[in-house]
């Protein structure tokens, strides 16, 4: 039997490149949000350390204006 070498990809952020992050665009943020309405972590969608900061900065922002729910 031989092995095969596995490659994983690695993911590049979709805000470094051509996304724009902004607060009123629910469909991009819910995409960023599980079912329990709870922050998705860096590891599951691929978002760099300053995106990600950014982006619970916008859904805690879109929350408060009861554009996202809390739970």
């Amino acid at each position: 039997m031989s092995k095969r070498r596995t490659f994983k990809r690695k993911k590049i952020c979709n805000f470094c490149h051509s996304q724009s992050l902004d607060y009123l665009d629910i469909k991009v943020l819910q995409r960023y949000i599980d079912a329990r309405a709870r922050i998705r972590c860096r590891r599951r969608t691929g978002v760099c350390a300053k995106h990600q900061r950014k982006l619970s900065n916008a859904i805690k922002k879109a929350r408060e204006m009861a554009l996202l729910p809390y739970k």
